[in-house]
C-alpha cells in the first residue's frame, strides 16, 4: 500500500459538499485516493508538512491549445481580433509536425502544473505533417497531468466559405474514423483514469452542420465528452446568423450539441435564452477570461451562468491568445472580470476558487476530482503562505487577492510530480531550451 500524509495544513479549502474548511487539519492519501482529512491522522508512508500552507484540491482547465506554446506574441496577431488572429497563425501551425505537438505539450503542461493545475483538457483541432493527438498523450503522460485530449477537426477552408486555409483541413470521412481510433485506443471510463478522450469539432465556421451532428452521434455511441468553441464574440454571433439563421446556442441544440456530455469554450455573447437552454440541459461552459480580454471579445456572463445553475469551469485557452497558461492568475481575473461587469460583491475569491477546482471537474464530468474528501482522487495542490506576496495576509482568499501564484507542492493521483517548486521527474531546462529552439525555426521560415 502506497500511503502520503500531508501534515498540519495552516488551511484547508476542501470545496466538499459542505464547503468545509479545515485549520491545522491534515491529509492522508492511499493508493492515488483521499483515504481521510482531519486532524492528528497517522501514516506509514510519506509525511509532508504543510505548516505554513494553504491547500486546495488541484486546480482543472477546461480549454487549451497546448501546441500554441510554440507561437506565443507573434507580430501580426498581438492587437487582432479573433478571425484576424486565427488567419495571422493559421499559416504557422501549418508547418507543425509530431515534434511540435509533443514539445509544446510538454512545456505548456508543465506550466500548467507549476500553477497549481492536476487535471486539464486540450482541444487539438489541426494535424499537419503527420501530427496526431497521440503525440499530446505521449507528453502528458512523461509530465504526469491527469489529461482530457479532445480530437479536435476543421473541415471547412478558404475555398468553401471558411476561415482556416485548405491546407490545414481534413476529409469528414478521416475526420470521423480517427476518432474512434484515438478513443479506442486511449479512453479510460474509469473512476481514477488519467486519460480521457473526446470529439470537438472546432467551431461552427470551420465544420459543416454534417460533421457536427455525426459528431454528437459518435461521441455518444462511444461514451466520450463533446467540446467546440461557441459564441466566443461579436463575429462569431455575426456570422452564426448570416449562415445559419440562427444564434449560436440554437444551432448547438439543432445539432444535438446540449447536454451534461457536452461543454463549449467562451461562450462571451450568450444570451439570457441560451444561458436557460444550457442551464435546463446542464450543458457545460469553459470561462476563459484572460484570452477574452486579449482578443477583445468582452466578459463572459458567468455570474447569470452561475446563478442559473449551468456548470461552469475555467481555461487558460491557448498560450498564443492568452499568452500563459498560469490557472491560479486565470481565477484571480475570473472574479476581477464580474467585478468590472456587475459589481465588487459580484464574485468571492472563494466563488473563483471554487469554479477553478470543483466546477472544472463537474464541467470535464469527473464526479472523482476537485474536492478533498474522503473517496476523491488524491489531486492536491499545496500553496506556500510565508512568502513575501502572502505577507500580511488575514485570510486565505489571499490566495487569489494576493498570492502566490505558483505552487509549492503538487499531487496527482497521490504522485508528487511537483516538489518544493520544482519538477524533478522533468528536465524542464532542456525542454525548453528544444522549445525555443523548435520556436527559432519557425520563425526564420
Amino acid at each position: 500500500m502506497s500511503q502520503t500524509l500531508i501534515k498540519n495544513a495552516d488551511h484547508i479549502l476542501t470545496m466538499n459538499d459542505s464547503r468545509e474548511e479545515l485549520r491545522g487539519a491534515d491529509i492522508l492519501i492511499e493508493n492515488g485516493v483521499i483515504a481521510a482529512v482531519g486532524h492528528g491522522l497517522k501514516s506509514q508512508g510519506d509525511v509532508l508538512y504543510a505548516t505554513g500552507c494553504v491547500v486546495t484540491p488541484g486546480l482543472v482547465n477546461t480549454h487549451h491549445h497546448l501546441y500554441q506554446t510554440l507561437t506565443r506574441a507573434v507580430p501580426g496577431g498581438q492587437n487582432a481580433l479573433l478571425f484576424g488572429w486565427l488567419q495571422t497563425l493559421y499559416p504557422i501551425w501549418a508547418k507543425f509536425g509530431p515534434e511540435e505537438m509533443f514539445v509544446s505539450a510538454q512545456v505548456g503542461l508543465a506550466e500548467l502544473a507549476l500553477s497549481g493545475c492536476t487535471m486539464t483538457s486540450d482541444h487539438l483541432y489541426l494535424f499537419p505533417n503527420g501530427a496526431s493527438l497521440d503525440d499530446t498523450i505521449a507528453a502528458a503522460q512523461e509530465v504526469g497531468l491527469r489529461f482530457h485530449p479532445t480530437r479536435g477537426a476543421m473541415s471547412i477552408g478558404e475555398s468553401d466559405g471558411g476561415l482556416p486555409p485548405d491546407s490545414l483541413v481534413e476529409r469528414e470521412a478521416a475526420i470521423l474514423e480517427d476518432c474512434i481510433r484515438v478513443i479506442d485506443a486511449h479512453h479510460d471510463s474509469r473512476d481514477g483514469a488519467m486519460v480521457r478522450v473526446g470529439v470537438a469539432p472546432c467551431s461552427p465556421f470551420s465544420v459543416s452542420r454534417d460533421l457536427m451532428r455525426d459528431a454528437a452521434v459518435l461521441a455518444r455511441d462511444k461514451g466520450v465528452m463533446l467540446h467546440t468553441h461557441l459564441a466566443e464574440n461579436d463575429e462569431d454571433i455575426a456570422y452564426s446568423l448570416a449562415k445559419f439563421g440562427c444564434r449560436p446556442g440554437q444551432y448547438a441544440e439543432d445539432l444535438g450539441w446540449t447536454g451534461s456530455d457536452v461543454w463549449h469554450a467562451h461562450c462571451v455573447k450568450l444570451d439570457g435564452h441560451e444561458i436557460d437552454l444550457f442551464a435546463k440541459s446542464k450543458t457545460g461552459v469553459a470561462h476563459c477570461p484572460c484570452s477574452n480580454c486579449r482578443l477583445g471579445s468582452g466578459i463572459a456572463p458567468v455570474r447569470a451562468l452561475r446563478d442559473a445553475g449551468v456548470p461552469t469551469g475555467l481555461g487558460v485557452d491557448g498560450s498564443a491568445s492568452n499568452d500563459a497558461a498560469n490557472l491560479i492568475g486565470e481565477a484571480r481575473q475570473a472574479m476581477l472580470l464580474q467585478r468590472v461587469a456587475n459589481g465588487a460583491d459580484a464574485m468571492s475569491a472563494r466563488e473563483a476558487l471554487e469554479i477553478a477546482t470543483r466546477g472544472g471537474a463537474e464541467v470535464l464530468g469527473r464526479k472523482d476530482c476537485g474536492q478533498i474528501a474522503a473517496g476523491k482522487r488524491g489531486d492536491i495542490a499545496i500553496w506556500d503562505a510565508r512568502g513575501v506576496q502572502s505577507a500580511g495576509s488575514w485570510d486565505s482568499a489571499a490566495l487569489l487577492l494576493a498570492g502566490p501564484t505558483r505552487v509549492k507542492d503538487l499531487f496527482v493521483e497521490g504522485r508528487h510530480i511537483v516538489q518544493d517548486g520544482q519538477m524533478p521527474h522533468l528536465d524542464l531546462p532542456a525542454i525548453i531550451a528544444r522549445q525555443n529552439k523548435l520556436a527559432q525555426k519557425l520563425m526564420e521560415s
